[in-house]
This record gives structure tokens, C-alpha cells and sequence, in this order.
């Protein structure tokens, strides 16, 4: 599996996959159904947005299916980064895909020089949170979640990778 840069091409397959409103919600915290490709192409505009797609490459040559999708927000004056909207491929799922995913987006954002990564997961989104447990990310303090939470929409399970809670690489 190879994780290469999102493109335009990439959009409207990746508005695809969520099959309903509720999914939509957990996946990208809008309440339009179905999201369209615009929307997802558009998010690439911001600068600080970095859209990544997973994709099953057995020939080298970057054309496999596409199996993942997600963003690496960066945040330079705060230094740290964010993944975010992570989704995988219905027939990708219940595979392990999500946890490759989720660490070669975490490599990303360590790659560009973030030691705090974050990344928040819905709270009724129990697929979600066990994937990214599973890809090694732990809970923050909840007093830390709360503070953070103050200006969200919801209470978000907000997760980071472990160099920030025991000092590891």
C-alpha cells in the first residue's frame, strides 16, 4: 500500500463511500448527504490542509485501488498537526486498512516536523476509536478534551500519538 498525494481525480470516489447521513457525521461532521466531490476537492484549498490518499499498489506503478482517504492539518504556529477526515473504502473495511492509514499519516505529519499529532473521533464513532487505538493513538487528559471541546459542536474523543504523553519518539 502506498500513501501518495490527494488529487481532483481522487474526489468524487472518495464522496462516495459514505452510504448515509449518518455516516457523513462521522466522517467529516457535515449534514449534507451524499457529499459531493466539489466539497471534497475544495477542501484541499486551504494551505494548511494536506489530503492524502491510501492506495493498493501492486505494481508500483501509484494506479491501484483507491483504499483510504485522509487529511493531515497543520497548525506551524501552534506546532501541531492534526489527521483528520479519515475514511476507508467500504470493501477496504474490516481489514486493517484504517491503522495503516492512520500511521502513515501520523508519518506524514512527523515527517513534516510535528511532534504533537492529534485527532478527533466522534463520540458515537466506536469503529473509529478502536481503529486508531489499535494504530497505537491514546486518549488525552480529559480535562485537556474539555477545554478543547468548549468551541466544538460535540464532545469529541480527541486522541494524540504517544511521544506526546510519555515523551517517546
Amino acid at each position: 500500500m502506498d500513501l501518495l498525494p490527494f488529487t481532483a481525480e481522487h474526489a468524487a470516489t472518495v464522496a462516495g463511500w459514505p452510504a448515509s447521513p449518518e455516516e457523513v457525521l462521522l466522517w467529516c461532521g457535515r449534514r449534507e448527504f451524499p457529499v459531493t466531490g466539489e466539497t471534497v476537492a475544495g477542501w484541499q484549498e486551504d494551505p494548511e490542509v494536506h489530503g492524502y490518499v491510501l492506495v493498493e499498489d501492486r505494481d508500483g506503478d501509484g494506479d491501484g485501488a483507491l483504499l483510504g482517504y485522509g487529511e493531515v492539518w497543520t497548525d506551524t504556529e501552534a506546532d501541531e498537526a492534526e489527521l483528520a477526515r479519515v475514511v476507508v473504502a467500504p470493501p477496504a473495511r474490516g481489514r486493517g486498512v484504517g491503522r495503516v492509514l492512520a500511521r502513515a499519516l501520523l508519518g506524514r505529519a512527523r515527517g513534516a516536523g510535528f511532534d504533537d499529532v492529534f485527532l478527533r473521533v466522534h463520540p458515537d464513532n466506536a469503529v473509529a476509536l478502536r481503529c486508531y487505538e489499535g494504530a497505537g493513538f491514546v486518549r488525552v487528559d480529559p480535562d485537556e478534551a474539555a477545554g478543547w471541546n468548549a468551541a466544538q459542536p460535540v464532545a469529541y474523543v480527541w486522541l494524540t500519538w504517544p511521544a506526546r504523553v510519555t515523551g517517546t519518539p
